[in-house]
This record gives structure tokens, C-alpha cells and sequence, in this order.
């Protein structure tokens, strides 16, 4: 069976995006969470991670003798793994897109990845409101989301952005987690898609292992001294 290493379910966005899918797709695999205790070299994460990826950062996936780390490379392999799954769009257009907004998830967003990190237990609307204020950046990269979500459900007609759920919404999930962590303002037609991500079957049960773990770490921690 695949073995997926995860961190924390509440803090570990790059973890959510593959278990998501796994989970969302029905493909079986065993989930091997490795605690967020510090990341140096000599923690028992690094320690545990290295012996699986050679960069020692979560996710990993393991099938048999392979490990695959990264997670746009993780979603290509479980893509081809199992064509019956259609994790890409089936028509080639809307594939080449799809692996581009993924890409860009991938690599992109900075000022909200930075503010605003994931934090799914915690209610953070009143830190929201002054990252909002204050960063211009945080506002573009919202305003890049919904014009991308937007014209992309337009395209298809929803519910999902290529119609069917594929793994650019699982590569998404954490941004509309984000976005309601922070309750970062968003267009209405915005605000329901993000609802029906929130919804999904392997997006519930990932927020209900994080909700679950009580787990508090501090360095992941830049708004609250407790929960």
C-alpha cells in the first residue's frame, strides 16, 4: 500500500494538498504523520523525514522502493499510477491549465503564504482584518485567486474548477482554508466555491484529524501564545 508522511494536519498545508487527493479520489494508502518538533537538522522530524526524502520535509510518498517528494510531482505520479481516477482534466486544454494554476499554487502566492499560514483550528478573523489593511500584497494575491477561480468555474460551469474534481482543487484546499481561517474578504460566486471545497469528503475528514490532534506548536504559532 502507498505511505503518505505528513506533518500536523493543522498547520501543514504542503501535507494537505496529497492527502486531500488520495483521500478525495478513493485511493487506498496508509497515513504516517510525523510531528512538527523543530526543524533542525537534529529533530526528531528531520531525523525521521531523512530516512524517506532526501530533503527531509513532508510530503513524502512511498510506493514499495520509491519515494516521491514534492508535491506537484507526488500528483503526477498518483496521475499516472491511476488514469481511472482522472486527477487531470480529460481534455487536453483544459490539462495544459490545470497544470499551470497548480504550478503557480506551487510556486506562487508568497504574501499569503506568508501572512496568513494555515491554522485550521483557529479563528483568526481579527488578524485577518489588519493583514488586510496593511498588506497590498495579501490583497493581490486574493484578487489573482479570485479572478483565476472565477474564470476558470466559468469555463466549466463548476462546482469544481475544471467541473469534476481534479488535483488542482486538492493544490487549492489550503487556500480556501486560509481564506476562511483569516476571513479574507472574497466576490460571492468566490465565497461558494470555497464552501463546496470546505465540503468535500477528504477536505472534512482532513479538517477533523486537525481539529482532533489539540496539538500546539509555537513556531507555527505567529498570532496566538496559546490556544
Amino acid at each position: 500500500m502507498l505511505q503518505l508522511y505528513i506533518g500536523n494536519k493543522n498547520y501543514s498545508s504542503w501535507s494537505m494538498r496529497p492527502w486531500v487527493l488520495l483521500q478525495q479520489a478513493g485511493i487506498p494508502f496508509e497515513e504516517i504523520l510525523v510531528r512538527f518538533d523543530s526543524f533542525a537538522s537534529d529533530s526528531k522530524f528531520k531525523a525521521t523525514l531523512k530516512s524517506v526524502s532526501p530533503t527531509g520535509k513532508v510530503p513524502a510518498l512511498v510506493d514499495g522502493d520509491l519515494a516521491v517528494w514534492d508535491t506537484l510531482a507526488i500528483a503526477e505520479y498518483l496521475a499516472e499510477k491511476f488514469p481511472d481516477k482522472h486527477l487531470w482534466p480529460a481534455d487536453a486544454k483544459a490539462r495544459a491549465i490545470a497544470r499551470s494554476v497548480s504550478a503557480e499554487m506551487h510556486s506562487g502566492f508568497t504574501a499569503l503564504r506568508t501572512h496568513c499560514g494555515m491554522n485550521i483550528e483557529a479563528n483568526l478573523a481579527h488578524i485577518g482584518e489588519v493583514i488586510w489593511r496593511d498588506h497590498a500584497a495579501v490583497r493581490a494575491d486574493v484578487q489573482r485567486l479570485a479572478d483565476m477561480w472565477g474564470a476558470l468555474l466559468d469555463r466549466s460551469g463548476g462546482p469544481m474548477l475544471f467541473g469534476e474534481f481534479t488535483i488542482a482543487d486538492a493544490f487549492y484546499a489550503p487556500v480556501c482554508s486560509r481564506i476562511v481561517t483569516y476571513a479574507l474578504p472574497v466576490p460571492e460566486p468566490i465565497r461558494a466555491y470555497i464552501d463546496r471545497v470546505m465540503a468535500l469528503p477528504g477536505v472534512t475528514a482532513w479538517v477533523q484529524g486537525a481539529l482532533a490532534e489539540q496539538d500546539f506548536i509555537a513556531f507555527d504559532e505567529p498570532y496566538r501564545a496559546r490556544r
